[in-house]
């Protein structure tokens, strides 16, 4: 009977210690390995240095959607950030930054995903935007999020994954046909894309209202036609946050792809809080009215 016991205990640990040994290759998909990654970026960002980062051979690397050698990309050019915010998908081992930086010679806001796989990264994947770019203004960007709450959800309120998911794809959805009817507003809510803010005069109030567009405030409404289309996801329930990487405008009739996009949304009871838009296209590119910010200045398309 002892030699019994023996054996089984044998068997057990035989059998414990693989599982064991494949948790511990699986710890960059917890929440703190997925945010000491997010770390490991900021530094190498910081430092224009990717020297320090755990890639794996053959990495994945693009910048805004386009695949791209991470030898010369904009990950090499060394940025003084001033603010940084992350979120963290342990369903999929993925992680989204959103960087401002507003140095006055070369301005940036960017938004980085990375997919860990083993401890390491094997996807690096940035959209960009400066001087130029869609309603572009660091300053702004950064005075807006800076001051948002993104704090953690209490777990017995958090909103669940397919929740999330619905409120975002539901907002990029009514672009099809301007019909907002089919996202489930919040308010207070607020916009900032590119650098524009849809609280009138800059102040969000409690009345403050997502569906209303940056350049006309008291206009109800979004762009009809827009085909947004490649939707990639990172799910964070904990802060109640999704991120869509994606092309704004699947298509033209004149052959155009659309614009490289992402849009970052803060979600609470089903509903959107806050929304950030990140649109790689050249102001000069776009063929309509042109918006203002939020606050009254009407941006100028270059040359």
């Amino acid at each position: 009977m002892k030699l019994f016991k023996l054996l089984l205990i044998a068997l057990t640990v035989a059998v414990i210690a693989p599982a064991d040994a494949l948790a511990q290759k699986r710890m960059s998909c917890t929440r703190d390995g997925l945010k000491n990654m997010a770390d490991l970026y900021i530094t190498a960002q910081t430092k224009g240095d990717i020297s320090g980062l755990p890639l794996v051979t053959g990495i994945d690397y693009k910048e805004n959607i386009a695949v791209a050698d991470i030898n010369t990309g904009i990950i090499k050019k060394p940025m003084k950030i001033d603010f940084h915010r992350s979120m963290y998908d342990t369903a999929t081992c993925q992680t989204f930054t959103e960087v401002i930086v507003t140095n006055k010679a070369e301005p940036y806001v960017l938004g980085v995903r990375l997919r860990v796989v083993l401890d390491k990264i094997s996807e690096l994947e940035i959209i960009w935007t400066t001087t130029g770019h869609w309603l572009f203004n660091a300053d702004n960007y950064l005075k807006y999020s800076s001051t948002e709450k993104w704090d953690e959800i209490p777990a017995g309120k958090r909103d669940t994954r397919e929740t999330l998911l619905y409120a975002a794809n539901s907002y990029l959805d009514a672009f099809i046909d301007a019909d907002i009817s089919i996202v489930p507003w919040g308010i207070p809510c607020v916009r900032i894309e590119g650098g524009a803010y849809t609280a009138p005069g800059g102040v969000e109030t409690p009345e403050s209202d997502c569906a209303a567009l940056p350049w006309d405030p008291k206009e109800i409404g979004v762009p009809s036609g827009v085909n947004i289309v490649n939707r990639r996801f990172v799910v964070d329930e904990t802060i109640g946050a999704v991120l869509v990487l994606c092309t704004f405008g699947g298509g033209t009739p004149g052959g155009g792809s659309g614009a490289p996009d992402s849009h970052l949304f803060r979600i609470e009871n089903g509903k959107p809080r806050y929304i950030h838009t990140l649109t790689h296209m050249l102001q000069s590119s776009f063929q309509g009215n042109m918006p203002n910010d939020g606050g009254g200045a009407k941006p100028k398309a270059k040359s």
